[in-house]
């Protein structure tokens, strides 16, 4: 990229992007080589889900990135019947928060499991996907059986 072109990698995130520019435009990138990432402050280690510029704790620019993999555990889930404005065509859909021990991520799951199979303490993974526009995002899927 060119030092004076403007980075809009942002602009294919989600259903709808809110924000096409962001100092965290490597998440695209990262999303487009089949990884989803967070990041985590190089001074004082907290970790960020989604990935953050700066740290909320000891106010440093120092980020690394880490990758998200392995499995969580299903926190909370919420299928939505009604949806934010970009999100309308979508509806039903199904929203979860999953805990990786370490950070949590909030999400969507992935459209082939149905509501009534999820449970709160299931084993979720999540993976980087495309809307149905062709946007970048990621899903949570079944982890496989162990």
């Amino acid at each position: 990229m060119a030092k004076n072109e403007l980075d809009t990698r942002f602009s294919e995130f989600g259903t709808v992007s809110f924000a096409s520019v962001t100092r965290v435009n490597d998440f695209i990138g990262h999303l487009e080589a089949g990884k989803l990432t967070g990041t985590r402050c190089a001074k004082c280690a907290k970790i960020f889900f989604p990935p953050r510029a700066q740290c909320c704790e000891c106010f440093s620019s120092e980020m690394e990135w880490f990758e998200v993999c392995g499995e969580g555990e299903l926190v909370s889930f919420s299928t939505l019947q009604y949806a934010p404005t970009g999100f309308t065509e979508e509806t039903p859909y199904t929203i979860a928060l999953v805990d990786y021990k370490d950070y949590k991520v909030f999400g969507r799951i992935d459209g082939s499991i149905p509501p009534e199979e999820l449970s709160v303490g299931m084993k979720l993974k999540a993976v980087p996907s495309r809307t149905s526009n062709g946007h970048l995002t990621y899903l949570f899927e079944r982890s496989p059986a162990r």
